[in-house]
């Protein structure tokens, strides 16, 4: 059975994950601190996925990282990760939910639109700005960041139109 769960403080940051879908562990690091880390695994076994969700500005998230272990993906399990992370934001007040993602990662900028999230600008030479090594990906130079965002509506906005389930 697949959970995801909120990583406990004292509990070591997922870093080979996260190294999938950032490649800079100094990166990884500050981010993660900052923000909520949260781990998605098979039953009771070490985590096989994770995103971070991190304040930016006020009633703002950004989603800076969702990595899902290779062997695992193609599975929806990506998928999962971003919606837990939409209804997180909800639960936390948030009126904007953000991520971005390079030029270069077509798979992600589908998956993104494909959970409702819309292309909000571009964030040019992001990545050459950022990190020292350059990044390749899908034979495409990683060099510009696709921001995205998804407008939060209140979930308390259709209270009371229908009964319990």
């Amino acid at each position: 059975m697949i959970i995801i769960r909120k990583r406990n403080p004292e509990e070591p940051l997922p870093m080979e994950l996260l190294l999938l879908a950032d490649p800079s562990a100094e990166m990884v690091a500050s981010y993660a601190e900052r923000g909520e880390c949260w781990l998605l695994a098979d039953g009771d076994g070490p985590p096989i996925g994770a995103y971070v969700l991190l304040p930016t500005r006020p009633a703002t998230l950004e989603l800076v990282n969702v990595a899902v272990a290779e062997e695992r993906q193609g599975q929806g399990l990506g998928k999962r990760l971003v919606l837990h992370a939409v209804e997180r934001a909800r639960e936390l007040g948030a009126a904007t939910l953000e991520v971005g993602t390079g030029n270069s990662s077509i798979g992600q900028l589908a998956l993104y639109q494909r959970c409702g999230f819309r292309i909000a600008g571009v964030d040019r030479d992001f990545f050459v700005r950022h990190y020292d090594e350059p990044i390749v990906e899908n034979g495409i130079p990683c060099v510009d960041m696709i921001r995205l965002s998804m407008d939060l509506p209140r979930s308390d906005a259709g209270a009371g139109t229908s009964g319990p389930r």
